[in-house]
């Protein structure tokens, strides 16, 4: 399509320009009707929040998403944006993205009149048309709607004129859509020049009423536990939201893998070929899933995805060390690597009590063992597994580290019974460095079952009897 330059032209061409509301209603229905993912890479959430999504854009309803911290909030809303047109036309040079065919800014009323069809228009994309705030006490109504400008006063315009107001964020989002994180931390007052802004379609600036109608969806993102709790948000701004979406962590290990890869820093990056084995990834996750349900850390705060994400990626490069010291051809994370998760996992948590007898450390120990052990009993049970028990039992010992070469591992590999078989079970790669992951974790698990004593010291591990 040929983008006109004047209204004339547009007028000519028959464009019809929607509101915001409109625009997303038509292409959501497009989406349904082919088939089409509203929000591409956004995981776990297609027969929970995403439904409630599409009912609030049909409906034409502001939202607010309710949810802990690492839920893909702000992404959803932030992903929302593609549901804009690609382009839309406004008065070339309007601060508010103003329709040519019907200003509101008094500005664009004057110049549409004088200068008729011939008014000049600019089309802007997707990104002009998405604002977002960052909700903090020092936020004000000059920050989110806009301010008296007091040159332009002193140029010998009226306070209460329309053209003295320097616009804030929302106004200059007109036609589009603006996000509010973390809405609660908002001041009263401000929070009460919102919603005249949603509803009546007015603000109060330095004491003069501005009528404002903007088009504008208003999202918004809020801990539960702040949205919910008095005194924090005011009723009347609750109302104005049309819905409240709740969003959640992963429900499944294969949902919090599939972040866990997506959002990761690329593979590629890394100097050596990596190969994280399943049972691997699935410890990652089950340490997260086991965070969530610990009386100890303080879930109102949440453990969020990025624990997942950041173990991912910590365990990958202390595996990476490993193959660079000693020129290995692959990257392939081990249990003896898992020390390496403590400092990335005890900056994401919130213990409920910290004293003397309880360290982060410790507690992430804890789930760690948990993980390794539910990990461990999803493939082996540990009575058939005796073979290498028996082994043990007869005063034979083994010793691992993140640090030993994967070599050093085929020749206990060949000599205790049962081994071998086992570490089929977990995967078909022949790799020596494949099969020093899954060594490990065999022996880790059978200890976890009390079938085998283990001795760490320094970076080395013993498992034995």
């Amino acid at each position: 399509m040929k983008l006109s330059k004047t209204v004339g032209e547009l007028k000519k061409s028959g464009y019809s320009v929607l509101t915001v509301h409109e625009e997303m209603r038509m292409n959501l229905v497009r989406c349904l009707e082919t088939g089409e993912r509203i929000l591409p890479g956004i995981i776990g959430f297609d027969d929970t929040v995403v439904p409630e999504i599409e009912n609030a854009i049909l409906s034409g309803h502001h939202m607010v998403f309710l949810g802990e911290r690492g839920q893909a909030k702000s992404r959803i809303i932030r992903g929302l944006v593609s549901l804009l047109n690609e382009v839309i036309p406004i008065v070339q040079g309007c601060e508010i993205n103003d329709n040519p065919l019907a200003p509101i800014c008094c500005v664009c009323r004057r110049r549409l009149e004088q200068e008729g069809d011939g008014l000049a228009i600019e089309w802007i994309g997707r990104e002009r048309r998405y604002g977002e705030k960052l909700a903090t006490p020092d936020a004000s109504i000059a920050d989110l709607i806009g301010e008296i400008d007091p040159i332009k006063v002193a140029e010998g315009r009226y306070l209460a004129d329309e053209e003295t107001i320097h616009y804030g964020l929302i106004p200059r989002t007109n036609r589009g859509i603006f996000a509010i994180n973390e809405l609660p931390d908002l001041v009263e007052k401000v929070q009460v020049g919102l919603f005249n802004l949603m509803e009546e379609k007015d603000v109060q600036i330095k004491g003069y009423k501005i009528r404002l109608p903007l088009d504008v969806i208003i999202v918004a993102s809020a801990n539960p536990e702040d949205y919910t709790s008095r005194g924090r948000i005011i009723t009347p701004l609750k109302d104005r939201f049309d819905v409240q979406i709740r969003t959640h962590y992963p429900r499944n290990l294969k949902d919090e893998i599939a972040i866990m890869e997506q959002e990761a820093a690329p593979l590629s990056l890394r100097i050596r070929a990596v190969l994280l084995p399943e049972f691997m990834k699935e410890i990652l996750a089950r340490l997260t899933f086991e965070a969530r349900k610990s009386s100890e850390i303080n879930q109102s705060s949440g453990v969020s995805v990025r624990v997942s994400i950041n173990n991912y990626e910590s365990i990958i490069s202390n595996a990476e060390k490993r193959a660079l010291r000693l020129n290995e051809k692959e990257v392939v994370p081990r249990v003896s690597d898992l020390h390496s998760l403590y400092a990335s996992t005890n900056g994401k948590i919130e213990i409920e009590y910290m004293g003397e007898d309880k360290r982060e450390d410790e507690l992430v120990e804890r789930l760690l063992n948990k993980a390794v052990l539910k990990t461990f009993d999803q493939y082996f049970n540990a009575n058939s597994l005796q073979e290498i028990v028996e082994y043990f039992n007869s005063g034979w010992g083994v010793e691992v580290s993140d640090g030993m070469p994967a070599e050093d591992y085929m020749e206990g590999i060949k000599e205790i019974p049962g081994l071998k078989g086992a570490i089929r079970t977990l995967g078909t790669v022949e790799s020596p460095i494949f099969m020093a992951s899954a060594t490990e974790f065999i022996l880790e698990g059978l200890h976890l079952h009390q079938k085998l004593n283990k001795e760490v010291e320094g970076g080395r591990i013993t498992y034995g009897k």
